[in-house]
């Protein structure tokens, strides 16, 4: 029982984690650039590149200082290790207890061959220098004394060495803990170390902040340490500074490389969408005068989809611009008539001089005042098709089915004796749509077959799978037996406040908005409606057919 709490307290946790990991993996691959990304291909490329020239240059200068220095040492300590030999075979004095005899130590040294470069110091055991190469060969070291006044620092110089010093320090960062601690230690540390039985070399700094190659070895004839062997190398800081001066062409390059391709990404990048942003300020001050996007139809990255998309974004709305103008124009049109005829029949109403005519006259008035009511619902209902289909969310449903219910519902409320059939081909008639509006369009459909139907004529309603642009889709048609369509306005009849009615109909009884509703519809949903003519054999019109062609389910 105990086991089951426990669990069951563990699983919000081990949900909440998951939940967690799914986003973090989600957000991880939505910042993740294409592969097929041009822009983020040229950033990367460009970036990288100059990055690489720095990455090398860094690179060849660090393996070269470390091998620079590795090879003083080991130079200096072969040099070390002959000369405390030398000095343990002919400059020990003493048995069993050994000591170094300064004179003959000193004898030897001056004897012996020193580079120029490099600095021989010897001490004895207790930690006295004895003898040092440069004085024995009467090598001094010069050093600019300060003005007697104490004058004001020579700004010149400092300006000179302030790189330096900033380069060094950014080296010692970069250095590990025992490197810096070798640069922080003393002549006489290192030689009392070495006394205790240790050999040391490495890299350590003077008191002017010159850095010294240093190797102190101990001079044993035995066992005992008699004295210490140090030789020091000063020229480390002028190959060092040689070798920033070889990185200067890799900082050149890299600035160069920099430079460049930061002029290409403004060429590419930003230049491209100043220009876009810049019609899209033009276009908001026209005042509905149409402005011409920038064409970028010719680069295959972001930067073409973008300008592509504005373009077609701006076209979208200054049609819809037009679209409003042109409808309110027929909308006044359209009002314009019965209004006209009420007028008409108003002002004459005064004069009839019987009752029928006054009867007529009312007649005419009254049937207006309903083609008006007609007229501003189906407008009122037109105009909010667009905000009521931006509203309704798009979900998968069978079509098909209402499709089916809507015959049957149909068959049961008609008495003209015209029959509705529906033939379904497909074993799953899904689309991704709203189920009112497309219910709307179906019904339009349906009603403007049975207006044109005769009596005992039938109403085919049928579905089968079809395809649009390489995707799969579902293909309606609505079929009736009537009298068709004129060939000429097989397009009009889905134009706003057109209206076809058969002989006989009355009057003003329709709109002439169905039709371009259900168009409206069915575009918002990414299909297509159309109409022909059916013919026979013999090539005579026996009625019309509507297709619709929608986008089918993703799971059909």
């Amino acid at each position: 029982m105990a086991l089951d709490t426990d669990t069951k307290r563990t699983r919000p946790s081990e949900a909440r984690f998951k939940r967690i990991a799914r986003r973090l993996v989600q957000w991880v691959q939505g910042a993740r650039p294409s592969a097929s990304s041009r822009l983020a291909q040229l950033i990367l490329v460009a970036n990288l590149m100059a990055l690489g020239v720095l990455i090398f240059g860094m690179l060849a200068l660090t393996e070269t200082r470390r091998g620079l220095v590795n090879a003083k040492l080991d130079s200096l300590t072969a040099q070390g290790e002959l000369i405390a030999n030398v000095l343990a075979e002919g400059a020990a004095v003493g048995i069993p207890t050994p000591a170094l005899n300064n004179a003959d130590a000193r004898a030897l040294l001056r004897q012996l061959y020193v580079p120029e470069e490099s600095r021989v110091l010897l001490f004895d055991k207790s930690g006295e220098m004895i003898a040092d190469s440069h004085l024995l060969a009467d090598v001094f070291e010069t050093e600019m004394l300060p003005p007697p006044d104490g004058g004001s620092p020579d700004l010149a110089a400092a300006a000179r060495d302030l790189p330096t010093r900033i380069l060094d320090g950014f080296s010692s960062i970069l250095s590990s803990p025992e490197e810096r601690a070798a640069l922080d230690r003393n002549l006489q540390e290192e030689v009392r170390q070495v006394i205790s039985g240790e050999r040391i070399a490495g890299v350590r700094r003077e008191a002017n902040g010159s850095r010294v190659v240093s190797v102190s070895i101990p001079i044993q004839p035995v066992r005992a340490v008699i004295g210490v062997v140090t030789m020091e190398s000063y020229d480390l800081d002028s190959l060092i500074e040689a070798e920033r001066r070889a990185l200067l062409p890799f900082m050149l390059i890299a600035i160069l490389v920099t430079a460049t391709t930061s002029l290409a990404l403004t060429v590419f990048i930003a230049r491209p969408i100043r220009r876009l942003a810049r019609a899209a300020d033009e276009a908001g001050r026209a005042g509905g005068r149409r402005v011409r996007m920038p064409d970028l139809r010719s680069r295959k990255d972001e930067i073409g989809e973008l300008g592509v998309s504005l373009s077609e974004m701006t076209e979208a709305l200054y049609d819809r611009m037009d679209a409003i103008e042109r409808f309110a124009a027929d909308v006044a049109h359209e009002l314009k008539n019965p209004l006209t005829s009420i007028r008409s029949a108003a002002e004459t109403l005064p004069r009839a001089k019987d009752d029928e005519r006054r009867a007529r006259l009312l007649a005419v008035i009254a049937n207006d005042v309903n083609r008006l009511d007609r007229l501003i619902t189906d407008i009122s209902r037109a105009s909010r098709v667009d905000a009521e289909l931006a509203r309704e969310d798009v979900e998968p449903f069978d079509l098909c089915g209402l499709l089916a219910e809507l015959a049957d519902t149909y068959n049961e409320a008609n008495d003209r004796q015209v029959t509705l059939s529906f033939a379904n081909e497909v074993r799953n008639g899904r689309v991704m749509g709203r189920e009112v509006p497309l219910g709307q369009v179906f019904r339009n459909l349906i009603d403007n077959a049975l207006t044109f139907s005769p009596e005992g004529g039938q109403i085919r309603i049928a579905a089968r799978r079809g395809h649009r642009y390489g995707k799969s889709s579902l293909v309606l048609t609505v079929e009736d037996d009537g009298p068709g369509i004129p060939e000429e306005n097989l397009e009009t009849i889905f134009e706003r406040f057109y209206t076809e009615r058969p002989k006989g109909a009355a009057f003003g009884s329709h709109s002439g908005l169905g039709l371009a509703i259900s168009r409206q519809i069915v575009k918002a949903h990414g299909g297509q409606i159309y109409a022909v003519n059916r013919t026979s054999s013999t090539g005579d019109v026996v009625g019309a057919r509507f297709t619709v062609d929608l986008p089918a389910a993703p799971d059909v």
